[in-house]
C-alpha cells in the first residue's frame, strides 16, 4: 500500500536545508504525467487514476485506486515499466479510455530509511512536500510519515488530499 501526505509549502528551499542534514539526495528530475478516463466511469468520481509518466528514469503506467481514508492520500498503486508512452497511450484509447489532462512537474527527491521525501514544484500551482511509505502496516506508516512532517515543521499543517490533476484542472477551470 502506498501511504502518502502531501502539504503545501511556501519555503521549499527551508524544507530542503533539513533534509540536506537528514536524508539522502536520490534524483532531480522533470516529470511529465498523462492522466486517463475509464469509459465506463468517471475516476474524478471515483477517486481513482491512470497515468503514463515520462521522465529520464523511463516510462511507467500506473493505476492508483480509491483513498482509503479521509486523513492521507493512502490507496492501493500498481505500476508496470513501458519501453514506448506513444504506443501504450494510443492501446488506451482504442480501448475507450479519454485523455483527462496533464501535468509537468519539477521533482526533487530525498530519501530517509523507507520515508521517500518529494519536494515538487508546479508551475502556476505552487510548491509542495509529499512524503510516502510502501507500506502494509497503514496505520504504522501514517504515524511515522506524520512523526516526520512534524520533524520538517509541517506538524501545524492540514494536508492535502487533492492529486496534482486535480490542482491542475481547478487552475484551469479558474482561468
Amino acid at each position: 500500500m502506498e501511504v502518502e501526505i502531501k502539504f503545501r509549502i511556501s519555503d521549499p528551499e527551508k524544507i530542503e536545508r533539513i533534509l540536506r542534514d537528514r536524508a539522502e539526495f536520490v534524483i532531480e528530475k522533470i516529470e511529465h504525467d498523462y492522466y486517463f478516463n475509464h469509459p465506463c466511469r468517471d475516476f474524478r468520481e471515483t477517486d481513482e487514476a491512470l497515468r503514463i509518466r515520462r521522465d529520464v528514469e523511463g516510462i511507467t503506467l500506473t493505476y492508483k485506486g480509491r483513498k482509503i481514508d479521509l486523513e492521507t492520500k493512502t490507496r492501493e498503486e500498481f505500476k508496470v515499466r513501458l519501453d514506448d508512452s506513444e504506443t501504450a497511450r494510443k492501446i488506451l484509447e482504442k480501448l475507450g479510455f479519454r485523455k483527462a489532462g496533464e501535468v509537468v512537474k519539477k521533482r526533487k527527491i530525498y530519501r530517509d530509511g523507507d520515508v521517500v521525501i518529494c519536494l515538487d514544484h508546479l508551475e502556476g500551482v505552487g510548491s509542495f512536500v509529499e512524503l510516502e511509505i510502501e507500506s502494509d502496516d497503514v496505520e504504522d506508516a501514517k504515524r511515522r510519515i506524520f512523526k516526520y512532517a512534524e520533524m520538517l515543521g509541517l506538524g501545524g499543517e492540514k494536508s492535502i488530499r487533492k492529486s496534482y490533476l486535480e490542482m491542475v484542472l481547478d487552475v484551469a477551470d479558474s482561468n
